[in-house]
């Protein structure tokens, strides 16, 4: 497992634009393991629709009913692979077994390690928090027709990228196409425009993702975080599943 280098606003210009292989500690397929889950796992058919329930927290977006039995926090970086694995894999399954009927809530945090993380982290926070979810899954799905674009752009142009200053952050998401894929949702271009060129929210997401680091140890991607707690050698779903299918387990689980 790799130690992740986060990027600080105040010297990303010497750090260039690394987007070698995300830090992960599994990267495997998995099967959806939800076909056959142990018995307190199992969907409620009259379950509610609180997966589409979406709030803005402090560092993140919360996804579910807020006072749910159970609490995960998901740290993601949007150029992470696996990051994109876990989505793809596990975020549906989760939505349908857990969130839809209220039993537990996640939290997705972002992780800064580079100026495309800190950039497309704000368009994904821009709009209303009713869409966040599909502003996150919209690049988590499409992240691989994406990132080979950023790995095969010229390095002057990834150097300039890097800064992640304000023209960077612009010039970024005309050059990869990141504001069409947002006008396709709805999302007007002086909206975009105005989201990138908020230097105190670019900072705060730098700050966030420090403070999590030092709060929680996070120091790869994906990690979780399970009712306050950080899941050491859990960064997949097929790691992270056996440690909820416990927690839902009928003498672990009040509901």
């Amino acid at each position: 497992m790799k130690t992740l280098t986060f990027l600080s606003l105040a010297t990303a210009s010497a750090l260039g634009l690394s987007l070698a292989t995300p830090a992960s500690a599994q990267t495997q397929e998995s099967e959806n393991q939800l076909k056959d889950p142990p018995s307190a796992f199992m969907v409620d058919k009259r379950r509610a629709s609180w997966h589409a329930e979406v709030e803005k927290t402090e560092r993140g977006y919360m996804i579910g009913n807020p006072k749910a039995e159970a609490s995960l926090i998901e740290w993601i970086s949007y150029t992470c692979p696996a990051c994109a694995n876990f989505a793809r894999e596990g975020e549906g399954a989760l939505d349908l077994a857990l969130l839809a009927p209220g039993h537990m809530n996640v939290e997705v945090r972002p992780v800064i390690r580079n100026a495309i993380d800190l950039t497309v982290s704000m368009l994904v926070q821009c709009g209303g928090e009713e869409d966040f979810k599909e502003r996150h899954r919209m690049f988590m799905m499409g992240q691989r027709t994406w990132l080979p674009k950023v790995h095969s752009a010229p390095q002057t142009q990834k150097a300039s990228w890097s800064s992640g200053s304000k023209s960077a952050r612009l010039s970024m998401v005309a050059a990869l196409g990141f504001d069409d894929m947002l006008a396709n949702r709805g999302v007007s271009r002086m909206d975009i425009s105005t989201c990138l060129s908020d230097d105190a929210a670019a900072q705060k997401l730098v700050e966030n993702s420090a403070a999590d680091r030092t709060q929680f140890a996070v120091t790869s991607t994906p990690s979780f975080s399970l009712d306050g707690e950080r899941l050491p050698d859990v960064y997949s779903w097929a790691t992270l599943y056996p440690v909820i299918a416990e927690r839902f387990k009928p003498e672990n689980s009040s509901q």
